[in-house]
C-alpha cells in the first residue's frame, strides 16, 4: 500500500497541481470560447450542406458531397495548419483564435451535415404529406413539423460532435491559442514535470464534457414532447 502511494506520488505531484490549477484554469475562457463558436459555426453550415445534400439539384448536392468528404477524410490538425501557417502564403492572416474557430467549425459541418441528414430522413413520410393536405409550404412543413421531431432524433449526437470540439480545442494549443492544454504545457515546460500537468488537464475536461452530457438529458426530455 504504502509503495502504491509512493508510486502515486511520484506520478502526480498533488502540491504542484493545486498551484498550477488557478493559471491552467485561465485557459478555460478560451477553451470554452472556441468551443462554442465552432460548434455554432458547425450547426448552421452543417444544416445547409445537410439540405443541399438532400437535394436532387446536383449544382448543390455535389459541392455538398465533396465539402464532407473532404473535411471527413483529413486531419484537423493540417486544417488548422493551413489555416494559420498556409494562408498567410496567400496575403490571408488570421488570428490564432480565428483560426481555430473556423477550423473546428468547418471540421465539425461535414460530420453535423450528416447527422442532420440522418435525422430528417428519419421523420416518418407521412408527416409531409399530412402537411401537403392542409397546404403548408416547404419550409412551413421544414420548420414547423420537421425540424422539432429531427431535432430530437439529432441532440444526442450533435452533443457527441460537441464533446469532440471541447476536448479536440487542446489541439490548437499548436497554433499558440491561449487554452487549457496551452496553459498546461508552459508550466509543465518550467517545472518539469508534464504527467501531473495532463492528468489535471484531464481531471478539468472531464467535469465539463459531464455537464454537456448533462444537459444533453436536460434537452432530450425538453424535446420529447414531439414524440
Amino acid at each position: 500500500m504504502l509503495y502504491i502511494t509512493y508510486y502515486f506520488g511520484e506520478l502526480f505531484d498533488v502540491k504542484l497541481a493545486w498551484e498550477s490549477l488557478p493559471f491552467v484554469l485561465s485557459g478555460l475562457p478560451m477553451t470554452l470560447l472556441v468551443s462554442i463558436v465552432s460548434m455554432l459555426i458547425g450547426l448552421m453550415l452543417g444544416m445547409f450542406l445537410a439540405l443541399a445534400r438532400t437535394s436532387k439539384n446536383i449544382v448543390i448536392n455535389i459541392p455538398a458531397r465533396i465539402y464532407i468528404s473532404f473535411m471527413r477524410g483529413t486531419p484537423i490538425l493540417v486544417f488548422l495548419f493551413i489555416l494559420y501557417f498556409g494562408l498567410p502564403v496567400f496575403g490571408i492572416k488570421l488570428s490564432a483564435l480565428v483560426a481555430a474557430c473556423l477550423g473546428f467549425g468547418l471540421n465539425s459541418a461535414a460530420y453535423i451535415a450528416e447527422i442532420n441528414r440522418s435525422a430528417l430522413n428519419s421523420v416518418d413520410q407521412g408527416q409531409w404529406e399530412a402537411a401537403r393536405a392542409l397546404s403548408l409550404s416547404k419550409q412551413q412543413t421544414l420548420i414547423g413539423i420537421i425540424f422539432p421531431q429531427a431535432a430530437r432524433i439529432a441532440v444526442p449526437p450533435l452533443t457527441n460532435v460537441f464533446l469532440d470540439i471541447v476536448k479536440a480545442t487542446s489541439l490548437a494549443a499548436v497554433i499558440t491559442v491561449p487554452e487549457l492544454f496551452q496553459k498546461a504545457q508552459i508550466v509543465a515546460g518550467r517545472e518539469y514535470d508534464s504527467m501531473t500537468l495532463y492528468i489535471l488537464v484531464a481531471l478539468i475536461y472531464w467535469p465539463i464534457c459531464s455537464m454537456i452530457e448533462w444537459l444533453q438529458e436536460k434537452l432530450e426530455k425538453r424535446l420529447s414532447q414531439f414524440v
